[in-house]
């Protein structure tokens, strides 16, 4: 891959964000408050009464003020897409009012005018971890049905306002990590501790079922318009080849499947409903659930991948420690990251292979990256960040990708997380930086916010200008 690309001539390259680590303005334009504003220290301690002046999201890297200036910066790396997520409560600032809020629906305009204008294709998250607080506080989020009215009607307002402007869209971001985080994923307000196993699995039903709905809009007003689902993904691999371990892995694995099952096939499958009736779970679904399910298939499978996992049924070699930080067991085999995320690039690889033989729909992988501690150097009068580390980790990942379309799997896109620094979801802090641009801004709160390009900035707009060609194996 060193002299010749092939990477399909219309691949969409790009980065990601979301709204609540990027915007800032928190309580500007008629925004409501967001789980988000409650989250000071993201899903490492119980939420806040209300926003506390310690969350960094309150601000987080103002691109609220100041998206012109990032997306001119995204331009000059030659982005052919940006993933970017809408804040349900600066249209709905409660979530359930049936009158949208005008500002809120002004300001996606301009970040859609300034991507139109570097020829930037928008891909747009509608829901990303920013669930409107009255309706967590007042409903319990989507453990009550009413969201999925309440999202519906949040999904028709964007698609009659932005649907011929925007191509790409994502229903719910990460809908699995409901089972991880019921509050920054679901908007529970119930302590994940309290919550029960039928109200999660029926607040995971809610949101399939408002996804569908969501894809029935889509087709209704934005006819041009590709919808897909976006999971979390994370190949689990056998801790030995005892059969035990095969299938304890089979069975960890399936709880990610699922989603992507349900959302591409359109109904729950047998080992979905086994799980449900092994834990006594029993969901009320209607008929008109099903039929909706049934019709309103995704387009297209997105996803965000970072690390794998293994798995292993013998309990005494369930140790837990550095590099699961998201369940399973340590690999032996792999390196972590200093936030314990084990890296595995050739992982990559089999979850796209998997996922393309599993559902046969063309896929985008719109999260991958290396979260580390940045540090501001100055090189030939310029501050810069030497970031080598970030650059071997991408390209590594990207040679897989590359090998994944050789192996004939349809990949749509790439767009690494957090392609400016941004704070971090699961910890709040913005020193595990993920960017190509860092931005002045501590863990503390003080900073400039001023941008400044690393070493990866030029590395990715070459990657890009050469669609692929110039990555290393």
């Amino acid at each position: 891959m060193t002299n010749s690309s092939i990477f399909p001539a219309d691949f969409l390259w790009g980065g990601a964000t979301a709204a609540n680590q990027i915007e800032g303005a928190y309580n500007e334009g008629g925004k409501g408050l967001s789980i988000q504003d409650v989250m000071p220290k993201g899903i490492t301690t119980p939420r806040t009464e209300g926003p506390t002046d310690d969350n960094l999201k309150q601000v987080a890297i103002d691109f609220y003020h100041r998206y012109a200036e990032d997306i001119a910066l995204f331009a000059e790396m030659g982005f052919k897409t940006f993933r970017f997520s809408i804040a349900w409560s600066r249209i709905f600032p409660l979530g359930d009012e049936t009158e949208p809020n005008e500002e809120g629906l002004a300001f996606y305009d301009r970040v859609i005018d300034e991507c139109e204008k570097y020829g930037i294709e928008p891909l747009v998250t509608m829901s990303h971890y920013e669930t409107p607080l009255h309706l967590t506080e007042t409903y319990d989020g989507w453990v009550n049905r009413d969201l999925i009215g309440f999202y519906e009607r949040y999904a028709r307002v964007l698609f009659a306002r932005f649907g011929s402007r925007v191509k790409y869209w994502l229903t719910f971001n990460e809908i699995n990590s409901v089972l991880h985080a019921p509050l920054m994923s679901g908007g529970i307000n119930t302590p994940k501790d309290q919550l029960s196993k039928t109200d999660l699995y029926q607040a995971i039903h809610n949101e399939l079922v408002a996804s569908a709905l969501a894809t029935k809009a889509a087709r209704e007003l934005a006819p041009n318009a590709q919808v897909g689902c976006m999971v979390l993904a994370m190949p689990t691999y056998p801790l030995t080849p005892d059969p035990d371990d095969v299938m304890a892995s089979l069975t960890t694995e399936r709880t990610n499947l699922a989603f992507g099952d349900i959302h591409v096939r359109g109904e729950y499958p047998g080992y979905y409903l086994r799980s449900l009736r092994d834990q006594g779970v029993e969901l009320a679904i209607t008929d008109e659930d099903r039929a909706l399910l049934k019709e309103y298939t995704v387009d297209f499978v997105s996803f965000s991948y970072y690390m794998s996992i293994a798995e292993t049924a013998d309990e005494s070699k369930r140790v837990i420690g550095e590099g699961n930080i998201m369940g399973g067991v340590s690999n032996p085999t792999l390196q972590a990251s200093e936030w314990g995320w084990q890296i595995d690039p050739v992982g990559l690889r089999v979850v796209l292979n998997q996922f393309w033989d599993r559902w046969q729909k063309p896929l985008f992988i719109v999260e991958n990256g290396l979260g580390a501690k940045d540090k501001l150097v100055e090189v030939d009068g310029q501050k810069t960040v030497l970031d080598d580390y970030r650059i071997t980790y991408l390209n590594d990942h990207l040679v897989q990708v590359g090998e994944a379309i050789d192996d004939g799997v349809e990949v749509m896109g790439y767009t690494p997380w957090g392609c400016i620094d941004l704070v971090s979801a699961s910890t709040a802090q913005l020193s595990k930086r993920y960017g190509f641009i860092y931005v002045d801004r501590n863990d503390d709160g003080t900073g400039t916010l001023d941008r400044y390009k690393k070493k990866s900035f030029g590395w990715y707009a070459e990657v890009i200008s050469s669609n692929g060609a110039s990555l290393t194996r």
